[in-house]
């Protein structure tokens, strides 16, 4: 499904292109169709590979913890570590996108995503684990921040159904790895050291596509850069590399939506850190409580791709956050009541409510009107909400080991989902922070 779905886009990607060229430039046609292929293998596998570091992690975290010998409330900071990188990392990628090019900073992102996966296991200590899951996060930082970026340069007039292709690509790779880590794990000998190494390969296979679009920087700033200095196809490119800083703080649906991000980030890393250790502790195995991680996750395969192409044709997506923000309610008054009862629907609910993060970034490029508009805005909502979303898994964890059971961390999951609906209805209004930013200034 996904391969028809990449060739549809590709082969509309290539149509585009093809019209609004020269009869006489059929070799420019065919760099530039593909050149256009390349980016979709491209964001395709790269967001595979922006979540198993984490939910690899999450499926052995208990035999991590008995292997390094860390505490609940060091667990606790370890399941932290994503989103104090993401916070700290991401919010220099513009920068370096403006620099380097967008297409060779997400090619180091998965060569450091690579380094970081093959080292941690084998660090022989917490902090040396540590610093290898930081190497990773690094990578999966800049990635995270510059795909609505791509998206938003490549395919202007795609973003919803790109989006959700990339999004669709992202909680595919979190559920296969969520699902597959232990009995791999088993597989492999039973080394939890080899069942987290072992994704460090298909973060190698993520370096490829973005290998030859390093060589040309500014290919990677629209679908078809044209030789000529001031063709009309370059004109939208230099315009807005000529524009001034947007002051993205002076609007207030960057700040509800950098909210709103931080708080579905909170619960989507509290989910993916510890709900297999809580149907852990009710009494399920170890590896079924993998497979229900894993559901959780898989529910953002189809979503992923429908929510952002419906979110794309309406005015204001705040019924979406609403319905999304019901369904989690529903999931933790579950996980308190019945936690192994009804552990399947209550992995779904989780599933449909963690589908938050791709109608944020659905959000993030709807809310600017330009490229530079988008890629301020994506590291400004990136950086800020996973910055709010560090203290979420820490707390859950001090609160799990001093109280014993799971109550105090479930209601502590229950009071953020109420303001992360508010927020995110304020961040679906129909409109755009320039517009704001100028207002206000």
């Amino acid at each position: 499904m996904m391969g028809l779905m990449v060739g549809k886009e590709t082969e509309t990607a290539t149509t585009a292109t093809a019209r609004t060229t020269a009869p006489g430039r059929s070799p420019a046609t065919a760099t530039r169709a593909w050149a256009t292929r390349l980016v979709v293998v491209g964001i395709v596998l790269s967001a595979v590979n922006l979540r198993p570091a984490i939910t690899s992690l999450g499926a052995l975290l208990e035999e991590v913890r008995d292997g390094l010998g860390m505490s609940g409330s060091v667990a606790g900071l370890l399941t932290s570590v994503p989103p104090l990188c993401f916070a700290v990392f991401g919010v220099t990628a513009p920068r370096l996108a403006r620099r380097f090019g967008p297409a060779a900073v997400v090619c180091a992102g998965m060569a450091a995503v690579t380094a970081g996966l093959l080292t941690r296991p084998y660090a022989g200590s917490t902090a040396g684990f540590l610093a290898g899951s930081a190497l990773a996060l690094m990578g999966i930082a800049v990635s995270n921040v510059l795909m609505p970026v791509i998206v938003k340069r490549w395919f202007p007039d795609r973003v919803g159904s790109m989006t959700g292709l990339y999004s669709m690509a992202l909680a595919a790779g979190t559920s296969v790895a969520a699902a597959v880590t232990v009995p791999l794990t088993g597989a492999l000998g039973g080394s939890w050291q080899t069942g987290l190494a072992v994704w460090a390969g298909l973060a190698a296979v993520a370096v490829l596509p973005w290998i030859p679009l390093v060589r040309d920087r500014d290919r990677d700033r629209g679908p078809a850069p044209a030789p000529a200095p001031a063709t009309e196809a370059e004109a939208p490119a230099r315009a807005e590399r000529q524009e001034p800083a947007l002051r993205i703080t002076r609007s207030r649906t960057a700040w509800a939506l950098a909210v709103f991000f931080g708080l579905q980030a909170t619960a989507a890393y509290i989910t993916m850190g510890w709900m297999a250790q809580i149907f852990r502790d009710a009494g399920v195995s170890a590896s079924t409580a993998g497979l229900l991680l894993a559901v959780t996750m898989a529910m953002g395969v189809p979503l992923a791709f429908v929510i952002p192409r419906v979110a794309t044709r309406l005015p204001h997506q705040g019924p979406i956050v609403i319905a999304l923000g019901v369904c989690g309610l529903a999931g933790y008054a579950g996980l308190y009541l019945a936690p192994a009862g009804g552990a399947w629907a209550w992995a779904v609910l989780l599933g449909i409510s963690n589908c938050a993060f791709p109608l944020a970034l659905t959000m993030v490029g709807m809310r600017a009107r330009t490229g530079a508009g988008v890629a301020q805005l994506s590291a400004f909502a990136q950086s800020t909400g996973y910055l709010i979303s560090i203290p979420g898994p820490l707390l859950v964890g001090v609160l799990y080991q001093h109280s014993g059971g799971w109550g105090l961390p479930i209601a502590l999951m229950v009071g953020l989902m109420i303001p992360q609906m508010a927020v995110g209805v304020l961040a679906g209004r129909d409109r755009v922070v320039e517009d704001e930013a100028a207002a206000t200034a």
